[in-house]
């Protein structure tokens, strides 16, 4: 990592010093499950003063996806778009507008083929020719497509963009779609979650920056870093789950007492996300659904989100032993200790006697909100 380079960082991040930076770039390592070795290489890239250009496209969506990279402070979005990457495009962040801000977009796309990254935002509205999301005049999904045939990468955030969200929610009238399976052929990384959280993204980007590819990803598209593990594997809740102490309904005393929200119609047990893990907005413990008392939506997770009606159980088919079993008395909204979000991306073997133990319990609770005794 070039002297020059870090010094100009550094001003620009409080004048952080380099031991701290090394740091953080360890612990960026480390989130997206890498081997620590190579926060050096994390560094230079973070340093370089090459940046890749990035176009990002909106259409039908809330611009909640936007809103969620307004948040993270490490680093901070003018850190993000003036040092680390050149935001060339986005319509809610553009200084112009109209023809001034879509020719802008035009010069970049045509000065850095093959060069710069894709974002899109909100689903992809199909039928009737794409009426139902107009550009500067034109159906969203034509600019989508031409301009992700010149893109060196496609990244998909948010939900809709990645498999249609709640635009795509039937019965669909709009024939709206996410970014994989429009843009069939070309790999597309897909960021979901309702808002997804603003460091999955950033850690994608940065992944890319580093090693000049894209992160691991799995079935889905989905980086294994941030949608490796089911959200039930890492809930501050989860050690309630295991004993059978379950809220069964808004404001009774095992809500009040912060008990599993598996009978309130959490989808954790079947959806995959870090949300418990690296929590949202950095405002401390409890800053994701679970932690403030309403059960996880699914929202990561096709055919969970916008799906599943809100307080239908989840389907149990799959379940895993916790990462780490914290004292049934713990803090509501504390999140998981350290130890738990270092096995983030860690495979864990099914335990048949666990599943089998909580399978009872989850039976004993059954009798004993039916009035009958639990044996």
């Amino acid at each position: 990592m070039a002297d020059n380079n870090f010094d100009a960082i550094s001003k620009k991040l409080n004048n952080i010093s380099r031991r701290d930076f090394m740091k953080f770039c360890t612990v960026m390592a480390a989130s997206m499950g890498l081997p620590l070795e190579v926060a050096p290489q994390i560094a230079e890239a973070v340093t370089s003063p090459k940046r890749p250009p990035v176009i990002w496209l909106s259409g039908q969506g809330c611009t909640g996806c936007t809103e969620s990279l307004l948040r993270p402070t490490h680093p901070s979005l003018e850190h993000l778009i003036l040092d680390l990457i050149s935001l060339d495009y986005n319509e809610t962040l553009n200084v112009g507008a109209g023809h001034q801000a879509e020719e802008a977009m035009r010069q970049s796309i045509e000065a850095n083929s093959k060069q710069f990254i894709l974002v899109v935002e909100g689903a992809i509205p199909t039928r009737d020719g794409g009426v139902y999301c107009m550009v500067g005049g034109r159906p969203f999904m034509e600019i989508v497509r031409e301009t992700a045939d010149k893109a060196a990468a496609v990244i998909a955030i948010g939900s809709c963009a990645s498999w249609g969200g709640i635009a795509a929610a039937e019965p669909n009238p709009t024939g709206a779609t996410g970014a994989p399976e429009f843009l069939v052929g070309k790999p597309v990384v897909s960021i979901p979650g309702c808002p997804p959280n603003g460091y999955n993204f950033l850690s994608t980007v940065l992944h890319y920056l580093t090693f000049k590819k894209l992160p691991d990803l799995d079935a889905k598209g989905r980086p294994k870093f941030a949608y490796g593990r089911l959200i039930h594997e890492n809930c501050e809740r989860r050690p309630h789950f295991d004993a059978g102490r379950f809220a069964t309904q808004f404001g009774d005393d095992g809500h009040r007492q912060g008990f599993c929200l598996y009978k309130l119609g959490c989808k954790g047990p079947q959806t995959y996300a870090n949300c418990p893990s690296i929590l949202f907005n950095e405002v401390g413990g409890g800053a994701w659904p679970v932690g403030t008392g309403h059960p996880c939506f699914g929202c990561t997770e096709q055919g969970v989100g916008f799906a599943m009606p809100l307080h239908e159980q989840a389907d149990l088919k799959f379940i895993t032993p916790a990462a780490d079993h914290a004292p049934v008395t713990s803090d509501r909204g504390g999140g998981v200790s350290a130890a738990a979000a270092a096995l983030i991306g860690a495979g864990v073997g099914v335990a048949a006697g666990a599943a089998a133990m909580t399978a009872r319990r989850l039976a004993e609770a059954d009798k004993n909100d039916d009035g009958g005794e639990a044996s």
